[in-house]
């Protein structure tokens, strides 16, 4: 059986296409769906349970990543857990089974993730990101040890991704991290000798137009959380880090130039900017008064019990 956990909050349209899209998935299994509605003022839970759907809801001032959807693998009974987004929508009616197929295929295998497509309306920088995350070739990932640790030995999403139940029952999510609870388990996961596989055929529609403010926060927060995934016990995260970013940046302005878009340069330099003051202060967070983060986070009430 699969359980198919989604956090929810004020859903709209975007969840009932992803409801729809999941009920005509072609699968030889039980699936099960488990909402997690943190205090949707629209009708997200009636449209959740007319779709068949075991609707869980808490206050909204209790949600966290991790907390909410551990509370949805609680009440799950499947053997395998799959998480997606409420404002992401499966490409094809195939994608459940070709996301489950390597935990299925392989006992090593803790975790699948499957691909990022952009909406249709996405930026270029948009575009450019989840292509350089989520590209079209398949991958096995491993870290025996802490110093193999690594941004793309941790690359994990919940937004489109299946583990085991087992293995969630030994590594719960974090409920004590803005984000990126998803790459903490990856890591707990890795390091416990288990495999993780990225699946490009298993593809959803997801992606987000931030505004710089918003960009800022984002990566703010995933520089916090990212002492605790691929900046973990590793003295090198830094510079591959400082390596990385400049790779990124100049690879996406190539990409810009070739691609015909070079009116969107100017302003890729400034989203990129702020993406990356958000993350390089989100990483020193510990040297900022507790004041400035809670502006800075995209969730100020998860720093209420720092």
């Amino acid at each position: 059986m699969l359980s198919i956990i989604i956090p929810v909050k004020n859903g709209g349209d975007d969840l009932e296409r992803c409801l729809s899209a999941i009920d005509r998935q072609e699968i030889d299994d039980t699936v099960e769906v488990i909402v997690v509605d943190s205090g949707s003022s629209d009708d997200s839970v009636t449209v959740a349970r007319s779709h068949g759907a075991t609707v869980l809801e808490i206050p909204p001032e209790s949600f966290t990543h991790g907390g909410s959807r551990n509370l949805g693998a609680g009440r799950a009974a499947g053997d395998l857990f799959v998480f997606i987004s409420q404002d992401a929508y499966p490409v094809d009616t195939d994608w459940l089974a070709l996301l489950s197929e390597p935990l299925r295929a392989d006992e090593i295998v803790a975790g699948a993730y499957g691909r990022q497509l952009p909406h249709e309306d996405a930026t270029p920088p948009e575009t450019y990101f989840l292509d350089f995350l989520y590209g079209p070739t398949g991958r096995r990932q491993r870290a025996a040890t802490t110093d193999q640790l690594s941004m793309d030995a941790t690359l994990f999403s919940n937004v489109n991704a299946c583990i085991r139940r087992s293995l969630w029952q030994k590594f719960p999510f974090s409920d004590d991290i803005i984000m990126s609870e998803d790459q903490e388990w990856s890591r707990s996961v890795l390091l416990d000798g288990h495999d993780l596989v990225y699946v490009p055929e298993a593809a959803v529609r997801h992606s987000h137009n931030y505004t710089l403010k918003a960009a800022f926060r984002r990566f703010f927060d995933s520089g916090v959380s990212s002492e605790r995934a691929y900046m973990a016990d590793n003295s090198e995260s830094g510079s591959v880090l400082r390596k990385r970013a400049l790779h990124y940046g100049l690879g996406e302005l190539r990409w810009l130039w070739s691609s015909g878009q070079r009116e969107w340069i100017p302003y890729t330099m400034i989203y990129e900017s702020a993406k990356m003051a958000g993350l390089i202060l989100g990483i020193n967070h510990r040297r900022l008064p507790l004041a400035l983060k809670r502006r800075f986070s995209a969730l100020p009430a998860s720093w209420n019990s720092a």
